[in-house]
Formats: C-alpha cells, sequence, structure tokens
C-alpha cells in the first residue's frame, strides 16, 4: 500500500528510523542510566531510586546470573508487580545477555508450568505471594534457581518491615509454600557484588524477550522479541512523543504491569531512554489508593486502557486530582471508546490519544498525534512501519475497503519460540504479520480497526463488530461498561448479546435496547441483555469477550 500516512506526518517525526548503530537493548539502557545517573528513576510506595542506584543493583544482579553459570540465551523469569525490584531484575537480566520470560503473578499452577516448561526458564525472581503456586509445578520444570521477594523487601526500615506484616499477617495474602532452594533478592545483590561481570557480546538479533501471548485461542506462544525490535520500538515510540515531553523532565504514571508489553516499552524502556520518573502502582484495581498517590506527584503522562480510564473518570475523587502538569495520555491495549475519551478531555484538559500494537510488534505499530482531538481510528502507521490491508486470500484491499490488518516494520517479531508451524500462520506471502484485526485504511493513511476477526457477529449475513455496539451502549450515562457478543440464533444465525454493569441500578433491558435503536441499525440492536456486577478482564483490563462467550454459546446450543 502507498504510504499516504507520511503527508500527515509532523516535520519533527521522521518517516524512518534506524537502528545500525545500536548493537543492543541494553545499549540502550546503558546510555539512560550514564546520562541521567543522578535523577530519581523509579518510586514504589514512597521509597525510590535514582538511575545510578538501579545501574548498580542492575549490575550486581547480573553478576549473580553469571557467577550461577548462566548467559547468553539462558532464559530468566521475572513473576511480579510493578515493584523496584521489577527493573532492577529486568535490566540485571539483559545485561548479562539472558532472556527475560515474562509471567502474569495471577497465573494458575497449569499455566506457570506451561510457560516455564516451553520457555526452558531455569531461573525466576517471584515475589512471596505467589510463590506457593511455583511450589506446585518447579519439580516438573527446569527452574533451579529461585529469587523469592517481599512486597517491602525494598523498601527498607520500617516502611518495609509494615508493609511485609500487613500484607503476611493482617491481609494474609502469602499463602504458606515451602521452597527451599530460594533466596531473597537483596541476597541475591549481595552475592553478585561479590563478583565481577563480564558482558557478553550482543547483536540485534539475540533474544531479549520471550513475551507470551494471552493465549485466548489457545495454547499460550511465545513471542520472540530481539534486541533490535524492541530497540527500534524504543525509538519509535521516542520519534512520536517528542514534540510534547522534555528529557530528563518527564513524571510518567505507571499503572500496568510492567511484565504486560505496553507498559514494558513504553512506561519502563521508552521513558527510561528520555530520563523520566516513573511512579509504580502495584495495585491499580485499587483506584482510591491509585488516585492518592497520583495527588503527591507532578504527573505529565499516563498510560493505560480504556477500562482503567473508565474507572479513573467513574470515581468522584479524581476530578479533585492537580491536572496542570499532564500533558500526554496515551491509550492502548484495547479500543479506547470516544465517550471515555471525550470525559477524560473534559475532565483533565488534556487529548487521550490511541495507538494499537500487539505482543509480535513489540508493540506499537500505530499511533495518532499526540496534539490531535480523538477520532475514533488507531491513528498512523509509525515510522518505519507499512501497513496492508487484506482479504482471505491474502490480496491487498484498496484504500477504504475493511480486511485484516497486516503489518511490516522492524518492530515485528520474527516469530514464536519452537514453534515454526504457528510462525508460518501469522505471516503474509511477502513477510507482512497477519493481526487477526480487521480494518481499513481512510485517504488520509488513519487505520481504523473495526474488531478482532474471531469477535465478529454475523446476523443474517451482515457484519455486526462488537466495539460498535459496546460504544453506543456506554453513551448511555446509566450504563458503566458493557461487552458485546454473538449468540446462536435460529432465525438470524447469530444475534446480539449485551452484558452490562450498571451505573444506574434503575436501569432495565428496555431501556437499554430503546437506546440501542436510537443508535444503531436494527441487525446491530442486542436481542438480549444481561446483567452483571463486573465484566472478566485480562490482568492489563481488557474485557474478556471468550469468558462471555463460552458459557453463553454452550446454554443455547443444549
Amino acid at each position: 500500500m502507498e504510504r499516504i500516512w507520511l503527508k500527515q506526518y509532523p516535520p519533527e517525526v521522521p518517516a524512518s528510523i534506524s537502528t545500525e548503530s545500536i548493537p543492543s537493548l541494553s545499549h540502550l539502557i546503558d546510555e539512560a542510566l550514564a546520562e541521567f545517573a543522578s535523577q530519581t528513576a523509579y518510586i514504589s510506595m514512597g521509597k525510590s531510586i535514582t538511575y545510578s542506584e538501579l545501574n548498580d543493583m542492575a549490575e550486581a544482579f547480573a553478576a549473580w546470573l553469571q557467577s550461577l553459570g548462566l548467559g547468553r540465551g539462558d532464559r530468566v523469569a521475572l513473576m511480579m508487580p510493578n515493584l523496584l525490584q521489577y527493573p532492577i531484575a529486568l535490566v540485571g537480566t539483559l545485561r548479562a545477555g539472558c532472556v527475560v520470560v515474562n509471567c502474569n503473578p495471577l497465573y494458575t499452577a497449569r499455566e506457570l508450568e506451561h510457560q516455564l516448561v516451553d520457555s526452558g526458564a531455569t531461573t525466576i525472581v517471584i515475589v512471596e505471594n505467589f510463590a506457593h503456586t511455583l511450589e506446585k509445578v518447579i519439580h516438573k520444570t527446569a527452574v533451579r534457581n529461585v529469587v523469592v521477594t517481599s512486597l517491602g523487601e525494598m523498601l527498607g526500615g520500617a516502611k518495609g518491615l509494615i508493609v511485609n506484616l500487613v500484607v503476611r499477617h493482617v491481609k494474609k495474602l502469602v499463602p504458606a509454600y515451602n521452597l527451599p532452594q530460594a533466596i531473597g533478592f537483596k541476597d541475591a545483590l549481595n552475592l553478585g557484588r561479590g563478583h565481577t561481570l563480564s558482558r557478553p557480546s550482543l547483536g540485534p538479533e539475540d533474544i531479549a524477550f520471550l513475551q507470551y501471548t494471552g493465549g485466548t485461542t489457545g495454547v499460550s506462544k511465545g513471542a520472540i522479541l530481539t534486541h533490535a525490535n524492541i530497540s527500534a520500538n524504543v525509538l519509535q515510540a521516542e520519534a512520536w512523543i517528542k514534540p510534547v515531553v522534555r528529557r530528563g523532565q518527564e513524571f510518567i504514571l505507571t499503572a500496568l504491569p510492567l511484565y504486560h508489553i505496553f507498559a514494558l516499552t513504553a512506561n519502563c524502556l521508552t521513558f527510561m531512554r528520555i530520563g523520566a520518573q516513573n511512579l509504580l502502582i502495584t495495585n491499580p484495581r485499587d483506584i482510591p489508593n491509585f488516585i492518592k498517590e497520583w495527588s503527591k506527584y507532578p504527573v505529565s503522562t499516563i498510560t493505560g486502557v480504556n477500562t482503567l480510564f473508565n474507572a479513573l473518570l467513574n470515581n468522584p475523587e479524581f476530578k479533585n486530582l492537580n491536572f496542570s502538569s499532564l500533558r500526554l495520555t496515551l491509550g492502548g491495549g484495547m479500543a479506547v471508546q470516544k465517550p471515555v475519551a471525550d470525559r477524560w478531555h473534559a475532565t483533565t484538559g488534556v487529548v487521550l490519544s490511541q495507538a494499537y500494537g500487539l505482543t509480535e510488534t513489540s508493540p506499537a505499530a500505530t499511533i495518532n498525534l499526540i496534539t490531535e482531538s480523538f477520532n475514533g481510528s488507531i491513528g498512523l502507521p509509525i515510522s518505519s512501519t507499512d501497513v496492508s490491508i487484506r482479504d482471505d486470500e491474502g490480496r491487498e484491499l484498496a484504500q477504504g475497503d475493511i480486511g485484516e490488518i497486516c503489518i511490516k516494520g522492524p518492530q515485528v517479531t520474527p516469530g514464536y519460540w519452537n514453534r515454526p508451524d504457528e510462525t508460518s500462520l501469522i505471516f503474509t506471502g511477502d513477510g507482512y504479520l497477519k493481526t487477526g484485526d480487521l480494518g481499513y485504511v481512510d485517504e488520509q493513511g488513519y487505520v481504523f480497526i473495526v474488531d478482532r476477526k474471531k469477535d465478529m457477529i454475523l446476523v443474517s449475513g451482515f457484519n455486526v463488530y462488537p466495539n460498535e455496539v459496546e460504544e453506543a451502549a456506554v453513551e448511555h450515562p446509566g450504563i458503566q461498561e458493557a461487552a458485546a457478543i454473538g449468540v446462536p440464533d435460529p432465525q438470524c444465525g447469530e444475534v446480539v448479546k449485551l452484558f452490562v454493569v450498571r451505573k444506574d441500578p434503575a436501569l432495565n433491558e428496555e431501556a437499554i435496547i430503546a437506546h440501542c435503536r436510537s443508535l444503531l441499525t436494527n441487525y446491530k440492536v442486542p436481542k438480549h441483555i444481561e446483567f452483571r456486577d463486573e465484566l472478566p478482564k485480562t490482568n492489563v483490563g481488557k474485557i474478556l469477550r471468550r469468558a462471555l462467550r463460552e458459557p453463553v454459546t454452550s446454554e443455547m446450543t443444549n
């Protein structure tokens, strides 16, 4: 497809970026840690560390890994929420030449076993709250080195003791476990300080991360992300935010988990690159405490998903925050709904800019102009990135036609770990990644996503995209959240069912259908309404339509 989107690029944003002078992601990180050595890097629960301290502790962690015999290509699993331990272990693992395997702390034993076995990880850093899960499966894996840390371990003094006391004995959030080979995080650092690190020679094609997909369509797969992939995406992201950020002066609030690809590349690595202060939120589901933490700092940037922004807006205390320092809000991970974007802009005075990507694209592939009002698109292809809209036979479609969004660029994965068959399925013959998302490119080059290919609802031969139904539904003032799925119907093949979380307890089915009928063509109007107290979500707040669809479809077909 012709790169019509380049005409919309601001003058300061380059059409392409180059990583030729960057030997590895570790090189980019080293530059940042040296340039901003004296400045605050991370803040967690009131405790801060500088870039210099981060560098020293990462060096110790890397030396500890090396002392165990680990080196280039060995896999190290990190299983923790947003804590100071995470960036230390991350930078240290990469510096040792090892591969980071990010694990969701909420994994079941079965899910954790699969990921550890599949990746071949031999070492894990895990928070004690989840150590009992590891205990159940460690004997089935190659893991032999275990670091167990606590939420308060890096906080120091009385603060750390109090946090651990509350977590362990008051809230009882640490189930009993038995991992006799485990050592503490500080113990690992102290052991590492007794060794001198021999930096391995890394190249662009060395693997930096095995980033596992959500597994919503089958067995979770490890997307290979090389040093070149991530370095490219950091430089791409930096180029696009450059017009509104100031090196060494930004303050980013990180509520999304750093083990997720969005926050990993955007919050952790890109904002490390520009020397930002990074406020880590350990439990973003605790909205009142989240807002309380925000109120203490001059936040200039926040990233999030639609559900997070919606939850903040629905808390009455949010509007009382001081937004004078806020200049950048970036939404991704799921479709940003226009009512949420409009409310965010009205409340904060800052545009909620939508970006798009996948685990397999490191993740950023498209982004809207940061200063541009919300337009419903997922933005323009970022620097050095091509987008092609393809039909089911792989033929490129004309501008404006709906088909599968396909992506090519330096940030795109070379494939899945040890799964050549799966890898072959995701690429076109000419090397484009097939996203599984349906969309189109408009006359200016903006990309619009209409929905996941697998989520499309077929009503009497007409395509219905759940995002459209959900966006219409949440325009009703009595609806907090909504999710649409297709359910079997003897007349139409499928009809729309809408799951609703109410703001107004008096809201009924008839009122919702009447509202939707005023905004949608008849075949798109929900035929079934089900009220829920909450909707199932992934660890980053994406609504899991699959979890809603499976029990419904089984009931209606029995």
